[in-house]
């Protein structure tokens, strides 16, 4: 039976949520993929770029417990966590089963080394490139046509951004059209963790659901807001959204 774009998702706080398994992704010419958890979310209700940028994803993967539970709560859909780092993975084994090429753009020279490091060891099969853009809040016409050119150069298959969230998002939308890559995706942290800069907590934190406990005990100084501060304000988002959904329509509206 052939899973249709329509089947693979599920409707949750306004966001097409992608529930099935990552053998389904669509076939496209170029796929835009973008994470969802409830920072993120929190993040596009005060960003408006961002969430459109969201929305104009292709394929929005929820990367947390707090949306998966969202969906369970509010729909009743059950749906399964896929972390950055999750399709990461399933990517790269694709890709070394297929002789195919992968494109690194974010983080520093000294993290893209060692990640280069790494993929020798694991997939020696990928052809890999990457490039480090200037870290800098908002980047020049001049920044995003190297970038670009950078990227088309080398005309991955697949194309990882790994910028930080809004910011990644908001070029991958802003510039997928220029981009000669068939899937493009925003994983974040997922850079440091391949390179082992952060350890990314382990699978049965992940398993039990607490990945994101696991990683406030390691980074609590850089994690504490987005956790703490943000999840009060994720659990009133799901609260309006559940008892007041008149209220959640005005907002889509406005």
């Amino acid at each position: 039976m052939m899973i249709t774009e329509v089947d693979s998702k599920v409707l949750c706080l306004g966001y097409p949520i992608y529930k099935s398994s990552l053998d389904d992704l669509p076939l496209k010419s170029k796929l835009l993929v973008s994470t969802i958890n409830q920072y993120s979310y929190c993040i596009a209700e005060e960003d408006i770029e961002f969430k459109k940028a969201l929305l104009g994803s292709d394929i929005i993967l929820p990367d947390g417990i707090g949306i998966t539970l969202a969906a369970k709560w509010l729909n009743g859909d059950s749906i399964k966590k896929i972390a950055g780092a999750d399709f990461h993975e399933f990517q790269l084994k694709r890709l070394n089963e297929n002789h195919g090429s992968c494109f690194y753009l974010g983080a520093s020279n000294e993290t893209l080394i060692k990640i280069e490091t790494r993929l020798q060891t694991d997939y020696p099969n990928i052809r890999f490139g990457s490039y480090a853009p200037p870290f800098k809040p908002q980047f020049t016409e001049e920044d995003n046509l190297n970038m670009i050119e950078a990227v088309n150069n080398f005309a991955p298959d697949v194309l990882f951004v790994g910028m930080t969230a809004p910011k990644q998002e908001k070029w991958t939308y802003a510039n997928k059209a220029e981009l000669n890559a068939q899937i493009i995706c925003s994983i974040g942290a997922v850079f440091d963790f391949y390179a082992g800069t952060i350890e990314r907590p382990s699978k049965v934190w992940r398993d039990l659901g607490l990945e994101w406990f696991g990683r406030l005990v390691k980074e609590p100084k850089r994690m504490s807001k987005r956790y703490l501060y943000y999840g009060v304000v994720y659990v009133m988002h799901l609260v309006r959204a559940k008892f007041m959904p008149a209220y959640e329509m005005r907002k889509e509206i406005m």
